[in-house]
């Protein structure tokens, strides 16, 4: 039942499977929200798979297609309590290898990263994969100059997130 561009796309996801963890767990709270949020994101790479030219790295891609449904995906699911993907695709995509609960630290992270606006959330999410300031505001429509001090505001905030939490690093 396997074709080969499904084999070349689930190749190349698993490849970078990281960016699903990291961005589900920076926009969704609960496991469950976060496994949905990882299927809704592997059925929107999947449906616009196609239109990806190689223009650009798979993982550029991947970033944006991710950060976009992220988005998206919380705004629609505010708007309604259940929902219905496309039951005819479902991607099986290989576990984490580290349970993010045993670290306290990342914990008080992400629940500090929780309290971000989706800009925010994003230029967080871009510099946690090591992307440069230049390479931020080109995903985000910035400047590298704005990316630079959105990203600094944003470490501020989530500094004082975790100050006013009562947590020390």
């Amino acid at each position: 039942m396997s074709n080969p561009t499904e084999t070349a796309f689930l190749k190349l996801v698993n490849q970078h499977k990281g960016i699903l963890y990291k961005a589900s767990r920076i926009y969704a709270d609960s496991m469950e929200d976060r496994e949905d949020l990882q299927q809704e994101i592997l059925i929107q790479l999947w449906k616009s798979y196609q239109n990806f030219k190689g223009n650009s790295e798979f993982s550029t891609w991947m970033y944006r297609v991710a950060i976009n449904t992220s988005i998206t995906y919380l705004k629609k699911e505010k708007q309604r309590a259940t929902t219905y993907t496309d039951p005819s695709h479902h991607f099986e995509v290989a576990q984490e290898d580290y349970n993010p609960a045993k670290d306290k630290q990342l914990e008080i992270f992400y629940s500090a990263v929780q309290e971000l606006n989706p800009l925010e959330k994003a230029v967080i999410f871009y510099f946690m994969e090591g992307m440069s300031h230049k390479e931020i505001g080109s995903n985000l429509g910035l400047s590298e100059g704005n990316a630079r001090v959105k990203l600094n505001r944003t470490k501020e905030k989530i500094q004082q997130i975790i100050k006013k939490s009562g947590y020390e690093f």
